[in-house]
C-alpha cells in the first residue's frame, strides 16, 4: 500500500505528467463522443451514469488541484515577502563601498 501511496504522491507532484495525462484523457473523451453516438451508448442509463460520475470526480479533482496550486503560490508569496532581496543588495553595496574606501 505504501508503494501505491508514494507513486501517487510522485504523480501528483509532477505537473508535466499531470498535464499530459489530462490532455490524453481529454482526447479520449472527444473520440468517445462519436463512438457513443454510433453505438447507441448515450441511450444507456448505465453509460450516462458512469459518464456523470466521471464528470463529477474529474471536476472535483481539478478544483482540488487548483486549490493546491493557490496554496503553494500563497506560501511562496509569503516567503518572498519575508525575504528582502533589495535590502540585501543595498547592504552588500554599502559594505563593498565602505571596504573600498577604507
Amino acid at each position: 500500500m505504501s508503494v501505491a501511496k508514494s507513486l501517487w504522491a510522485a504523480v501528483q507532484g509532477d505537473p508535466v505528467f499531470m498535464r499530459r495525462v489530462n490532455g490524453w484523457l481529454t482526447i479520449l473523451w472527444i473520440v468517445m463522443i462519436p463512438v457513443s453516438l454510433m453505438t447507441g451508448w448515450v441511450k444507456s442509463v448505465v453509460y450516462v451514469s458512469a459518464l456523470s460520475l466521471w464528470a463529477l470526480v474529474s471536476g472535483h479533482w481539478s478544483a482540488w488541484q487548483a486549490a493546491r496550486v493557490e496554496v503553494n503560490q500563497e506560501q511562496a508569496a509569503k516567503v518572498a515577502k519575508k525575504e528582502d532581496v533589495a535590502g540585501d543588495v543595498v547592504e552588500a553595496l554599502v559594505e563593498r563601498t565602505t571596504i573600498e574606501q577604507a
